[in-house]
């Protein structure tokens, strides 16, 4: 049988952490964050959460990738960690309600910022996110290389255009067009402003574990991925602060709540519709960019569940010309198609999104306590930085996510844990077909 190919270097490792974190989320979210915290200083403390968030579990991955690199990342992280079950769901998960659902959102996303140059319908946005996926599906089914080159030269570009929109801000803006002084002024506690305004922060800076997929195709995984989402997750924090500064010297926080356009709307106020044709390009690019490299991390966990006799047995075949998980990637394309075509965008579904997604992190993070006390003496290549704290702070930030979010989102919630219990079901089943086929 084909094997997957040791192509990836740490430019591509560390281009695939970033640009599968910068996509749609920080040209959309930062309006409903700053309805919900109101000032400057609460909505740039709440990004400097996530991105310490982002940070911490990156230096605790980054032990974990060390130990475990091997195709799947967070769901052989899971799956050694605390069982099949476990790792199971995370794929389960990641296949039917996660990484797809980000592709159709990102690709409606992608649409919608096209329909800026050219009057679309309905149907006809629907249609270009639809060929938007098939074409970023080719690309990442001819082989990993390209993939990761596509990966390169979008992520590239579409940082070139947020420091170009940092410039703006920081240059032509001022002080004087932002109101540092407004009130906070709403009837619920700080903590559920925080937890509310959160989903869309971590929304913004989820991702940057994609690389972890990658990890049996990368050529020295080893060194290569921990200093890869290091590096991503610390650039990630700082461009994600400054865009935001870039936002506040350009519109006050009443603009930037009320505005679902909020980076073009920033430019036009200095450089004019030039100026917002520019920065949605830009946005063009971006959330291209991250459809296609979502494309080409996660089909690496349905691959590894295959593998394991988990899944369908046809997504553990390698294409024997490319040497990719060719039937992963296009079966997955597939469902995100009809996503899109009975839902018409994600954006709705980001709550119960980020809720099953944070179940996970919550317990990767904390199985780095695990491993340390099954495999005392294991050689590690990277340890985690100001371990055990580094960790405990990213699992009890997980904790809090995910509580504040059945409080104050239950529908979601709720949703997410009934999908999550359909899986059990659905694990028992592969396993006992499993069993029977031995």
């Amino acid at each position: 049988m084909a094997e997957l190919k040791r192509k990836l270097t740490l430019f591509d490792l560390t281009m695939i952490a970033i640009g599968s974190t910068i996509g749609s989320g920080i040209f959309f979210t930062p309006s409903l964050i700053a309805s919900t915290l109101q000032t400057p200083l609460l909505i740039l403390s709440v990004w400097l959460i996530g991105g310490l968030m982002a940070l911490s579990g990156a230096l605790t991955f980054s032990e974990l990738s060390s130990m475990y690199p091997n195709a799947g990342g967070v769901y052989v992280y899971l799956k050694e960690g605390y069982g099949e079950l476990a790792g199971f769901l995370y794929g389960w998960a990641y296949f039917w309600v996660v990484n797809t659902g980000a592709i159709a959102a990102v690709a409606v996303a992608f649409a919608t910022y096209f329909s800026f140059f050219f009057s679309l319908s309905a149907g006809m946005l629907k249609l270009t996110a639809i060929s938007g996926i098939i074409v970023v599906t080719l690309v990442n089914v001819f082989g990993v290389k390209a993939g990761g080159i596509f990966s390169d030269i979008f992520t590239v570009l579409k940082l070139i255009g947020i420091v170009g929109l940092i410039f703006v801000g920081m240059f032509l803006g001022s002080f004087h067009t932002s109101d540092f002084s407004s009130k906070l002024v709403s009837d619920k506690s700080l903590s559920n402003l925080f937890a509310i305004a959160m989903v869309g922060v971590l929304w913004s800076y989820g991702g940057w574990h994609h690389a972890t997929f990658t990890s049996s195709e990368a050529i020295n995984p080893k060194k290569d991925m921990p200093r890869a989402i290091t590096i991503a997750a610390i650039v990630i924090t700082s461009i994600y602060l400054l865009i935001n500064l870039a936002y506040m010297f350009l519109l006050t926080p009443g603009q930037i709540g009320s505005s679902s356009t909020v980076a073009a709307d920033a430019v036009v106020k200095v450089l004019g519709t030039i100026g917002g044709s520019l920065i949605a390009i830009v946005i063009l690019i971006s959330t291209f960019g991250t459809a296609g490299i979502y494309t080409l991390a996660a089909p690496r966990i349905y691959f590894a569940m295959a593998s394991d006799k988990l899944f369908f047995s046809r997504l553990a075949e390698v294409h024997h010309k490319f040497h990719t998980p060719a039937n992963a990637i296009v079966i997955q394309s597939v469902w995100a198609i009809i996503l899109i075509m009975f839902w018409g965008t994600f954006e709705n579904l980001i709550s119960y999104v980020e809720f099953v997604d944070w179940i996970f992190f919550g317990l990767t993070g904390a199985s780095i306590f695990i491993f340390r006390k099954r495999y005392p003496y294991a050689q590690r290549s990277t340890k985690t930085f100001a371990y055990p704290i580094t960790p405990l702070f990213f699992v009890g930030m997980a904790i809090w996510f995910v509580v504040n979010t059945l409080i104050n989102k239950p529908e979601q919630a709720w949703a997410g844990l009934i999908f999550l219990g359909m899986g059990v079901i659905s694990f028992f089943y592969w396993r006992m077909k499993r069993n029977r086929n031995k």
